[in-house]
């Protein structure tokens, strides 16, 4: 083999090797902006108003959000929500609390005629949080 042969080999090799790694780092997800998380959580637990259910319903939506974007900025992987929960359970220390949590919110979503009181959206909003500290967003 001649030494053009070699050298276009070894840079064929060289540039794969960068695009995977390109890649790779970019399927992987980044870091999350801390501030804007925490900005944005406490906007959603200033917008619960005691009296008003559908503040509590606004509320418990907008959390169930802010934690699937911070499993998809984290680069999670998984379709749905409970697809990056599943796929993410070991990040969660109180991973039944989430999933209560995000159950409320698909029946809330989905389901006709479902109330909510303002303690069952102060625990669903614990549920969330938590989940927002165990992934490192607030």
């Amino acid at each position: 083999m001649g030494v053009g042969v070699v050298f276009l080999l070894a840079l064929v090799i060289v540039m794969g090797a960068v695009l995977f790694m390109l890649v790779a780092l970019t399927k992987r997800g980044g870091k999350l902006n801390v501030e804007k998380y925490r900005v944005k959580w406490l906007e959603i637990e200033r917008s619960l108003v005691q009296g008003s259910e559908s503040s509590y319903i606004v509320a418990v939506l907008n959390a169930d959000k802010l934690v699937d974007q911070a499993m998809k900025d984290l680069g999670i992987s998984g379709n749905t929500m409970g697809e990056r929960l599943k796929s993410a359970k070991d990040k969660f220390s109180h991973r039944n609390d989430l999933w209560t949590s995000h159950k409320l919110r698909n029946q809330l979503a989905h389901e006709d005629g479902v109330k909510i009181n303002y303690n069952q959206a102060r625990r669903a909003l614990a549920g969330f949080k938590r989940a927002l500290k165990d992934l490192g967003a607030i």
